[in-house]
């Protein structure tokens, strides 16, 4: 270990790094950067274990950031141990820089989260915490990583905080250790003026085991990490008490710390002076990007520590699979990402169903076939039949991670972040669900999973106004604009950030799934519907026709000669079927469109676009959320028929007639549209 005059040069170090980054940039914010050296400083130079060589070990401890405005802290910590030149710590905030304003995804440079939307992080971290003991469950020790957490006043703050601490306390997560850099000041005000809660108290009242420190106290630091190392049935939060601004002095040499102005603006501009300030720390004002020579020999001597270390694990694993070599091989399998080969023509599905229902069909399978995945429920197994799964595995529960199943409890935000942490944890296949309506609670989660292209399984089932009896608050019409919006936005890698999916009848279901599992790339949504639908016509064999729908649309069946266009997707499919039967009676011709997914639809070749909707042929579209849904498609001359107010309280039936989703109004809408 390294002597403590050591340890606060470095810390030092980092801070003066961290401001000169902000000033440089004219942008950020450094202030909680230099409160919270001392804790990171500590942990990358004595408790962090990771292969330098080897960014992606699958048995690395793993540092989740949550106050992604503090990414000068962990930038310069990271070009400490040689993941970052001085060169692109200069270029911190500017275009085409490794070192953006809030840190993104970059395993290979030590950043295992993208951060910035405060609380986001830290759950992320219990999600992680809980992937771990779930493979620790099935792999034995190999999995036996700590996963840290560091969280601000803000993050403490959100209310997905609640969702994360409950729940990491309730299983138990003796593998995740939280620093709560706790200095006392927000960007605009002091914490005191907007909250005076008992932190300490909240999270042991979670079941965590909390430790007050002083936060720039490596001494204190040190010995709180070891204890919490120690700790076997607990999460453990470290509230370290900081100093915003540590070190920074003004133009006449005063103190300039605990100050609300230095949070989110450069040293110079908050009132401070950064000449004085790097000074003040012990560096060169005229050469403030380097590295102390002390500084660079602890970080070198950690390097050695590490490699000492890693090489010890690795000749326990290389011991552990040649005496497990199926388990060897499994692990090997999982951590590629990949899902096993199942044979998705034998889900024999009940006919005339409901896709959610079709949906747990299939989720029986998976829980049989797919042995890494978990399932998660906001409270509505039963209900968003998720139970297809939970009846062949059982639930999480503390000091037992052999099950599959995380009932997450009414929280769909922490949940979302939860099978977030699991995915970039590495070796899950994490699925959650909840109603539709409720995805209004998970978007900044799924935004944030599209970024970091995470192939999180998103399950939203009661898809529309069909819920019924329970009303407006419950019936889902603005949302599948809003979550189609995913499929428009697209990521740095220039894809369509999101896969949407609302099948149209079992068969569809079966396939939407088989199209989500073999996604690994992006999140997938899979929006179901509550009631039964009648299954599309089968020219042969639905199933094989279904499978169309890896295009995005396709043609479920026509008329010679057709004179309009009848394109839905989900459950309003089938209702087009049957109006094309009223239409047929008198004499006019259709083709009808099944469209689960516009964004596959519109990543197809151009000629397929135009040889499933020609730009010359009429088109009706219906759809049970915003006629916008089907903008796109329908295009300006066509004519669409949906729902643009709030659902209402009466059964489903009854919302149908009363609302015109029946065959009789498309007949009648597609008879007034064609003159």
């Amino acid at each position: 270990m390294a002597d403590i005059q050591t340890l606060n040069r470095a810390a030092d170090n980092i801070r003066i790094l961290a401001a000169s980054m902000v000033e440089k940039a004219k942008s950020g914010h450094p202030g909680g950067a230099m409160g919270g050296a001392d804790f990171i400083n500590v942990l990358y130079s004595e408790f962090l274990e990771y292969d330098p060589k080897n960014p992606k070990w699958e048995e690395r401890d793993r540092f989740f950031m949550d106050p992604g405005h503090m990414s000068p802290m962990l930038y310069s910590t990271l070009a400490l141990t040689g993941k970052f030149a001085m060169d692109d710590l200069k270029q911190f905030r500017q275009w085409g820089s490794i070192t953006p304003g809030h840190p993104e995804l970059d395993v290979e440079r030590g950043i295992e989260n993208t951060s910035g939307p405060l609380g986001q992080g830290h759950a992320y971290a219990v999600g992680a915490a809980i992937a771990a003991k779930f493979l620790k469950a099935r792999l034995g020790e190999q999995m036996n990583q700590t996963i840290y957490a560091f969280i601000s006043d803000g993050g403490i703050q959100e209310e997905v905080s609640q969702g994360a601490g409950r729940i990491a306390g309730h299983l138990g997560l003796d593998n995740l250790i939280m620093f709560y850099d706790s200095n006392g000041i927000q960007l605009s005000t002091k914490v005191k003026d907007v909250d005076n809660e008992d932190v300490a108290a909240k999270y042991q009242a979670w079941g965590w085991k909390v430790i007050s420190i002083e936060g720039n106290n490596p001494e204190q630091i040190r010995k709180a990490l070891t204890e919490a190392k120690a700790e076997k049935s607990k999460p453990t939060l470290i509230i370290g008490h900081t100093i915003m601004g540590k070190g920074a002095v003004d133009a006449n040499g005063n103190s300039f710390e605990n100050k609300v102005s230095t949070h989110g603006q450069p040293l110079g501009e908050a009132g401070a002076c950064l000449e004085n300030t790097i000074q003040h720390l012990g560096g060169d004002p005229a050469n403030p990007f380097t590295i102390f020579p002390e500084v660079k020999e602890l970080y070198a001597k950690r390097a050695e520590e590490l490699e000492k270390i890693v090489a010890v694990k690795k000749s326990e694993q290389e011991q552990w699979a040649k005496s497990n070599p199926e388990l060897a091989e499994k692990m090997k399998f999982w951590f590629s990402g990949q899902t096993p080969e199942i044979d998705w023509a034998k889900i024999e599905q009940k006919p005339n169903a409901a896709t959610r229902a079709a949906s747990a069909t299939v989720l029986e399978t998976l829980a049989q076939q797919v042995e890494n995945m978990v399932v998660s429920s906001a409270d509505l197994s039963n209900s968003d039949k998720t139970d297809g799964f939970l009846k062949h595995t059982h639930a999480l529960t503390k000091g037992d991670f052999s099950g599959a199943f995380l009932q997450a409890g009414v929280a769909e935000f922490t949940m979302a972040c939860l099978c977030v942490g699991m995915s970039l944890h590495g070796g899950v296949i994490p699925a959650c669900a909840t109603f539709f309506v409720f995805s209004d609670y998970m978007k900044p989660v799924v935004r944030v999973a599209a970024l970091m292209e995470q192939p999180v399984k998103f399950i939203w089932t009661h898809d529309a106004f069909r819920v019924g009896e329970d009303g407006p608050t419950h019936e889902p019409v603005e949302q599948e604009a809003q979550i189609r919006l995913m499929e428009k936005l697209q990521n740095h890698k220039g894809h369509n950030s999101m896969l949407v999916l609302r099948p149209a009848d079992v068969q569809e279901t079966t396939v939407a799934w088989k199209l989500a599992m073999e996604n690994t790339h992006t999140p997938t949504g899979l929006i179901f519907s509550r009631q039964n639908i009648k299954d599309l016509p089968a020219k042969q064999n639905r199933y094989d026709e279904a499978l169309q729908s890896s295009k995005g649309a396709y043609v479920v069946q026509e008329d010679a000669g057709y004179d309009v266009i009848l394109l839905a997707s989900g459950s309003e499919v089938s209702t087009l079927v049957e109006g094309a039967e009223l239409l047929k009676n008198d004499g006019i011709k259709t083709r009808i469109v099944s469209v689960p997914s516009e964004g596959l639809f519109r990543s197809q070749p151009k000629e397929y676009q135009d040889s499933v909707l020609p730009k010359d042929k009429k088109k009706f579209g219906l759809t049970a959320g915003l006629p916008v849904n089907l903008q796109g498609l329908v295009g300006d001359s066509g004519k669409i028929w949906g729902l643009e107010s709030f659902g209402f309280s009466a059964p489903a039936a009854v919302l149908d007639e009363k609302l015109g989703f029946t065959a009789e109004n498309v007949y009648k809408q597609v008879k007034e549209f064609l003159g």
